[in-house]
């Protein structure tokens, strides 16, 4: 997955990085987000908004 051309799918002309979802993944574990209960949270570049 991620080859060349699926850049062209995102909003923000990019794929994100491993970094990226692991800093939504320890937001999510970690105390700022202890008042976030049953949501879906895409980590997707925009490509769910467009």
């Amino acid at each position: 997955m991620g080859g060349a051309g699926h850049d062209a799918d995102q909003p923000i002309n990019r794929l994100g990085t491993a970094e990226e979802i692991a800093q939504a993944v320890l937001w999510l574990c970690g105390p700022g987000a202890g008042f976030v209960i049953g949501v879906a949270l895409p980590v997707d570049g925009g490509y769910v908004a467009r």
